[in-house]
């Protein structure tokens, strides 16, 4: 993985939050940088980052399809290793982005180098297969987590969530109606992206300023 971060936010900023893409959009999505605008706007450093078989797509003509999950935590590592956050740090992304911090946020967390874990809608199970959790490692996690998830995204809604077995280190924000990318229907839940963004950022700098505390 070449090291080339996207940065929003000021580079004095308390805490940094160092975000990983999805599975299928590279780091500068539309998704990822109104999520990234939005936490910067509440006072954090923010840097995104891409998996080698993303960043191939923009230099060859294949579309490399995305790996396993767990094959990309070494390149999540090295992300954190070049980053090189001079204060308190907290890793994850969006959807796989966040699965993969989350494999090593443990390790992490044990020795000091972050002090939590943001899973912006997390892929419980893949669309239409609830039997098929990816939740194993989630149970025994104790890093502090917040995840971001929308109340009918497909990976996990909020009629399913509740019935995993999550460490009580996970704290769950839901959003009214969003789907994976945290976008609800305006005509049906009355908010709008842009508004469940700002609440996001909103519980994300509450819950970064009880960790720093």
């Amino acid at each position: 993985m070449g090291e080339k971060f996207l940065f929003d936010g000021s580079e004095d900023a308390p805490v940094t939050i160092l975000l990983a893409h999805g599975a299928g959009a590279p780091m500068d999505s539309a998704s990822m940088d109104a999520t990234a605008k939005a936490l910067a706007a509440a006072g954090f450093r923010v840097a995104r980052f891409e998996f080698g078989y993303m960043a191939a797509r923009r230099t060859s003509e294949g579309r490399k399809p995305p790996p396993r999950a767990e094959t990309l935590n070494p390149e999540y590592v090295a992300a954190v290793n070049a980053l090189g956050a001079k204060g308190p740090l907290v890793i994850g992304g969006k959807s796989m982005g966040g699965r993969v911090a989350s494999m090593i946020a443990d390790d992490l967390h044990a020795t000091g180098r972050i002090i939590g874990l943001l899973c912006l809608g997390y892929p419980f199970h893949p669309p239409a297969k609830p039997e098929q959790l990816r939740t194993k490692h989630l149970a025994g996690l104790r890093t502090p987590t917040l995840i971001c998830q929308g109340t009918r995204d497909e990976f996990g809604t909020r009629e399913e969530v509740p019935g995993y077995t999550l460490s009580d280190a996970i704290e769950v924000l839901w959003l009214e109606d969003g789907d994976h990318d945290l976008k609800p229907r305006k005509s049906i839940s009355g908010f709008s992206t842009a508004d469940h963004l700002r609440t996001v950022a909103d519980a994300v700098a509450a819950w970064a300023a009880r960790l720093t505390q």
